[in-house]
């Protein structure tokens, strides 16, 4: 059973929320899923991920950020004005932000609506540009045990000096969504976010060498979206005593889910079988 929230950040944007598993809350054990690049937690696997990790006994919680692009109809980007103006120190400020009120007790029900979490276990699953989200906010956030990646980028510096120059001059970037053949604007702002705070809060590989966390790095060997290189980037930078490394055969970036959501498949399972167990141990 799912519940949906609206969140309004400090900074007074919406942040949609929908959370599986309520029964789990009395547990303390949560776990929270990071979206990717035009992505959304209502995109093909979202909810599935979410019932499967709740009947398994985690408080689950899914969100779009506030600016994703994604608005009141969930599945469409239907506010490409924001998803122009996201950057990343800005879903790293919103996930923190998702953490902090989790902790404080927000998503409690009568009596524990507001009833700080004793001794709360949390792990972060990011996918794709998700993933290095959830890697530096565990660096960042003490209270986060424990981390999985799926699909996830090592460099989020993605552009060459050839398209900065051409970002800086039209002041803007765009990006073609194949799926809906929208032409999507990236503003000056994302740029100017990665080359002022790649050496401090956007630094991955400081961030992965210093995580002293448990992590599990899941990559489709045929990745086309993110390739293999990155995922092994991010297991030669990790500590190897805390991290797993699963490589799944003859998939892509998606694991072969589409959106809409058709039904799972033999490697999404492994996915989430090997996902399941890992926070099984690691949030003890």
């Amino acid at each position: 059973m799912s519940k949906d929230f609206n969140f309004l950040t400090a900074e007074k944007h919406n942040i949609r929320i929908t959370t599986f598993g309520e029964k789990n809350l009395s547990t303390n054990k949560c776990l929270i899923f990071v979206h990717g690049f035009k992505g959304f937690k209502n995109w093909g696997f979202g909810p599935y991920l979410g019932n499967y990790l709740a009947d398994k006994g985690f408080f689950v919680i899914t969100f779009n950020f506030s600016h994703n692009g994604v608005g009141e109809s969930l599945t469409d980007f239907d506010e490409l004005h924001k998803f122009a103006e996201n950057t990343f120190s800005r879903e790293l400020n919103e996930l923190s932000q998702i953490i902090d009120i989790y902790v404080k007790g927000y998503f409690g029900d009568g009596d524990r609506h507001g009833s700080p979490i004793e001794n709360p276990k949390i792990g972060l699953i990011g996918h794709s540009r998700g993933g290095a989200i959830a890697l530096l906010t565990a660096f960042q956030k003490p209270v986060v045990n424990s981390v999985v990646t799926w699909s996830a980028i090592s460099k989020l510096d993605r552009y060459s000096e050839r398209q900065k120059e051409d970002w800086r001059k039209k002041g803007y970037w765009e990006v073609l969504n194949t799926r809906t053949n929208q032409l999507m604007r990236l503003n000056i702002s994302l740029l100017e976010d990665i080359e002022n705070n790649s050496e401090g809060k956007l630094n991955l590989e400081k961030a992965v060498k210093e995580l002293n966390k448990p992590l599990l790095i899941i990559h489709g060997m045929q990745d086309l979206a993110v390739k293999i290189d990155e995922a092994e980037k991010i297991y030669e930078w990790s500590d190897k005593s805390k991290t797993e490394f699963l490589k799944i055969m003859k998939t892509g970036h998606t694991f072969d889910i589409v959106h809409p959501f058709e039904s799972s498949n033999n490697k999404f399972e492994r996915v989430l079988d090997v996902t399941n167990l890992f926070f099984q141990s690691t949030l003890k």
